[in-house]
């Protein structure tokens, strides 16, 4: 969603790599306001033991609303068994523990195969 933050991280401009990211997502939840787009939700997930939210954007319009909240806990209902894991954008860190999330300081990130020693 360009009119939130996660368009300034994701190719919003490669429509071809956006349709692909869709296609293949496991869970995708949106919202919708008089059938505008302001929300949505794109997850993958082995549906048991993990699923990654990997894309949480809510218009900048619409935010303060419990809009990602919402599509949160829907997504974490759908498999409650697994753990829902999020990696924050830098401006969205202070979020996520106020509406109840853990904080886990454990991740790793591999950009390029050439960077393994």
């Amino acid at each position: 969603m360009v009119a939130s933050t996660l368009g300034e991280r994701r190719p919003v401009d490669d429509l071809e790599r956006i349709n692909t990211m869709c296609r293949n997502a496991d869970i995708i939840y949106t919202a919708r306001h008089n059938g505008k787009l302001v929300g949505a939700a794109r997850s993958v997930s082995d549906f048991s033991y993990c699923t990654y939210l990997s894309d949480l954007a809510v218009d900048a319009a619409y935010q303060h609303q419990g809009i990602g909240k919402k599509l949160i806990a829907e997504t974490k209902r759908l498999y409650p068994q697994a753990l829902l894991i999020l990696l924050a954008a830098p401006a969205a860190e202070q979020y996520y523990p106020k509406i109840g999330m853990e904080r886990h300081n454990h991740c790793f990130l591999l950009r390029d195969v050439n960077g393994l020693k």
